[in-house]
């Protein structure tokens, strides 16, 4: 799977890895990112620096970047997709959330 090139015992340090380079990130945000998407986190977040740079906040983390990366690499196409098939955030975000979700990702 992408993302999944490496030992099963790295866990761990992967999330080290992405905090180290991506201070910004609290670890519950690195844990789900390298959860979902192994070594490919990094990939995702690209040059972000800051909070500021994942674009807009959805809630639960999810950051207007990781929807476009779910909609460019995993071809997420609707609230639906994001939120229950890819990520699971649907348990976290409230209606209002994933209403807004909805609406940019049909803008």
């Amino acid at each position: 799977m992408p993302g999944g090139d490496f030992p099963v015992d790295g866990y761990e340090r992967e999330v080290e890895r992405l905090g180290a380079k991506h201070a910004y990130l609290d670890a519950a945000l690195a844990r789900r990112l390298i959860r979902l998407y192994g070594t490919c986190a990094a990939e995702l977040l690209g040059d972000a620096k800051k909070t500021e740079d994942l674009g807009r906040q959805f809630g639960a983390g999810l950051s207007e970047r990781e929807v476009t990366w779910l909609r460019e690499k995993e071809f997420a196409a609707t609230a639906d997709d994001v939120l229950w098939r890819r990520t699971k955030l649907g348990l976290r975000l409230d209606a209002k959330q994933a209403d807004e979700l909805a609406a940019w990702l049909a803008a």
